[in-house]
């Protein structure tokens, strides 16, 4: 397996568990949910990191999807190099750190990792339009 889809296997693994978090708030918060919460899908209020940790689940969400298409695309059209592999890591690491920043709320650098993931998904367009 290559580099970009190894990180990539990694990135969907991250995008897929970030939302516990936001459950273990929920349940510190409110406790187990109860028959009524499965009928009622309003959400039970977290604290604040606990809504933080959700939107940076959401986030990475709708992230990853431009972020795995552009990898893929590179696979299928032979233009994975040195430079998606870098991108792969890199974006993988930097969503990481995007979370985690997120959840305990450092406002400047939150937008800093989440512009250089950006920057990531555009090089990735580059190397495969090019």
């Amino acid at each position: 397996m290559t580099t970009d889809l190894q990180y990539l296997a990694y990135t969907a693994l991250l995008t897929a568990s970030l939302w516990i978090v936001y459950i273990a708030a929920q349940v510190m918060t409110n406790g187990l949910l109860a028959p009524q919460n499965y009928a009622d899908p309003k959400p039970r209020p977290v604290p604040l990191w606990g809504q933080r940790a959700n939107r940076a689940h959401i986030n990475a969400v709708e992230s990853f999807a431009p972020f795995a298409a552009l990898i893929l695309i590179a696979q299928v059209a032979g233009k994975a190099d040195a430079t998606t592999a870098f991108c792969a890591i890199a974006f993988f690491w930097l969503r990481l750190a995007h979370a985690i920043v997120y959840w305990i709320g450092l406002p400047y650098i939150r937008t800093l990792v989440f512009t250089l993931g950006w920057i990531v998904v555009v090089v990735l367009f580059l190397q495969v339009v090019r």
